[in-house]
């Protein structure tokens, strides 16, 4: 963080300068797993593994696939044969984008909760909208008894949303105001035995309109009890979100690494959303969503590192994502293969 103006808010300063001096404490164990999960000269026998040897470095268990990238699927089909072909492709997991199927046929969530069992899939998580000027919206703000109700009868552990912290503008109190919004959802979600969470886009890595040596990612984290709040980080986005705004509004740099975010706290961060790109300077983000594996984020190295956290084998979820693939079921084995063939060492 650069040097503050004067007209500086001071708890928010402190705060952040706290987060700051944790992250230093933290700066050691995380350079030291960043060393760890890159490439380096490889000892004889490690040299003679190949694909296919050594410890995958997909946790068992842990992968699952946000169903919005199956959404054409879900909406023609019916949630019964893409849960078929997820147990295929052998995924663990999914994260609700919605539980309706469209023209398959209703459904209720009695029937949706025993379908995902009876595949093998485990519910992780869902996205549901954060505030409407809808009074009757399904969202946090306008109906969060009911989200929550919902949630419980299918039996999450985690309930989240996808909306950015924008509802007050970009300035810091803006986003402190969203922050403790975020807070009570949060204090709801535990006292019903769940984890309220946000995912990321680019955006939330720009910087406040009020604030310009602030970004408001860090906002969101000074601002939220790490106890309530958890984040779902999608790293395409959060690479996109480097790409973009990696220098604040007068040039001078400010660079992030999404993975020391990560690194620092990682038990705020229990879901990822595992989406790829090529990387295409041209682009405004940086890159250009392709299938995982068919692009330049080196995923080998962001969960190994993940995984040499505390309990990181087995506190985090890995949840593939295309927004717009171009064939979905494709989409989805191929992202099953790839990251089933990753391996440590090789």
């Amino acid at each position: 963080m650069s040097r503050t103006s004067k007209n500086s808010d001071p708890e928010l300063t402190h705060r952040l300068s706290r987060r700051g001096m944790l992250g230093v404490a933290a700066g050691a164990t995380a350079a030291a797993l960043l060393g760890a999960a890159a490439p380096a000269s490889a000892a004889p026998a490690e040299a003679a593994q190949t694909k296919g040897r050594g410890r995958p470095v997909l946790p068992p268990g842990r992968l699952g696939i946000q169903l919005y990238s199956l959404r054409d699927k879900v909406s023609t089909l019916g949630f019964a044969k893409v849960f078929a072909e997820l147990e295929r492709y052998g995924y663990d997991e999914v994260e609700y984008a919605g539980y309706t199927q469209g023209s398959a046929g209703a459904i209720t969530l009695a029937q949706l909760r025993q379908l995902t069992r009876d595949h093998g899939l485990r519910a992780i998580g869902s996205h549901v909208g954060y505030y409407s000027s809808d009074p009757n919206a399904y969202t946090f703000a306008q109906n969060l008894d009911k989200v929550l109700d919902d949630a419980q009868a299918l039996g999450l552990k985690h309930i989240g949303t996808a909306s950015g912290p924008f509802r007050y503008g970009s300035t810091v109190d803006g986003w402190k105001r969203a922050a403790e919004e975020f807070n009570t959802y949060g204090a709801a979600a535990r006292k019903r035995g769940m984890k309220f969470y946000q995912h990321n886009h680019a955006e939330e890595f720009s910087f406040a309109t009020d604030r310009p040596d602030v970004r408001l990612y860090d906002v969101l984290l000074a601002e939220t009890d790490p106890d309530l709040v958890f984040l779902e980080m999608d790293i395409y986005w959060a690479y996109a979100g480097q790409f973009r705004f990696s220098r604040r509004v007068d040039g001078t740099p400010a660079p992030f690494d999404p993975l020391r975010y990560v690194l620092g706290q990682p038990h705020r961060y229990p879901l990822f959303h595992v989406k790829d790109g090529e990387h295409d300077a041209s682009a405004r983000d940086g890159y250009r969503m392709v299938d995982v594996g068919d692009g330049d984020i080196d995923y080998k190295r962001f969960i190994s590192a993940v995984n040499k956290t505390h309990g990181g084998r087995r506190d985090h979820h890995w949840q593939a994502e295309h927004d717009n693939p171009v064939e979905s079921f494709a989409f989805a084995r191929k992202s099953s293969e790839h990251l089933h063939s990753l391996r440590e060492g090789c």
